[in-house]
């Protein structure tokens, strides 16, 4: 034990200058000298404090009426000291990349969050819709309550509501790092920039992908191991890709979409009321009332039209 104390000492110098001298070698991999990034931790806080408003007395005991108006109040106080804390981080280093002159990004922090809470009521109201969906959408579920507390696609959708509308209100990183957090724990992958309409129901959910700028209207069902993406990735005349372009397909209401399909391209549009059949790949769009599914070899497909 001794002897590898002091080799350890010895070599300890050494080891130090390597790493250093790795760090300055590869500046993509360190933050140095930058303004303080918003913190992963806090960030995390934050979204189940925001779940905690959106669901109270489901992930905290001892919660009635006679004591809801305290509780809201000291959890809006707490998430607000923390959201302007990580905010104002977010938007310095926006400017710092982007080589914006610095303003007051506290103030600017405190705007944007006094207009986010003042849409969470908004915001409840689209996710009781989801949580309608998935119980009018599901026949395993017995009830409301078994779906907010354990329902995966639940979890990630209502975390998405939360971060798109972070998003929209011109705060670049954080809503990423809540639905990369939900997409951790639930297998299922929204991007915050995506506009998905109300009464929304992921089932089982693990594997789903949906990326920035896919649209998906009103009363939509998916399943598991889904992918609404991209077909290709333009370039400019440097090679380097453009950014901020439709690239995500378009899925109008009433669309039901089953297991594994894939749906690619910014012009790809799946017209109201259509039905994607498992394992579908599909790059072009398809008309309203459709069903497209896969026919294997020696297999007849039947439709039946309503009279």
């Amino acid at each position: 034990m001794i002897e590898k104390k002091c080799i350890l000492k010895k070599e300890f110098p050494n080891i130090v200058k390597m790493l250093v001298d790795s760090i300055y070698s590869m500046p993509k991999l360190h933050h140095l000298d930058w303004h303080d990034l918003p913190s992963r931790d806090e960030v995390i806080d934050i979204l189940k404090g925001l779940k905690l408003l959106c669901f109270p007395g489901y992930h905290r005991h001892n919660l009635c009426s006679s004591n809801l108006e305290y509780y809201v109040g000291e959890t809006v106080e707490t998430i607000w000291v923390k959201m302007r804390s990580e905010f104002t981080k977010d938007l310095y280093h926006e400017s710092e990349i982007e080589n914006k002159k610095p303003i007051d990004f506290q103030e600017q922090a405190e705007d944007i969050i006094d207009r986010f809470f003042k849409k969470l009521p908004e915001i409840r109201a689209i996710i009781e819709t989801d949580v309608q969906a998935t119980y009018d959408g599901d026949p395993a579920a017995k009830n409301l309550h078994e779906i907010i507390i354990s329902y995966p696609g639940l979890d990630a959708i209502s975390t998405y509501r939360l971060a798109h509308q972070i998003h929209i209100l011109g705060i670049p990183l954080i809503p990423r790092i809540m639905t990369e957090y939900a997409h951790s724990i639930t297998g299922i992958d929204i991007h915050p920039g995506a506009e998905i309409g109300e009464s929304f129901f992921i089932d089982h959910g693990t594997g789903v992908v949906i990326g920035e700028t896919t649209e998906i209207g009103k009363n939509v069902k998916i399943y598991q191991g889904v992918t609404l993406g991209a077909l290709s990735f333009p370039k400019d005349e440097q090679g380097k890709l453009i950014r901020g372009k439709k690239r995500h397909p378009t899925v109008k209401d009433n669309v039901t979409i089953y297991a594994n399909a894939t749906i690619l391209g910014g012009d790809t549009v799946i017209g109201e009321n259509c039905v994607i059949g498992g394992n579908v790949w599909l790059t072009e769009s398809v008309s309203p009332n459709t069903k497209v599914v896969i026919v294997a070899p020696g297999q007849k497909y039947y439709t039946k039209v309503s009279e």
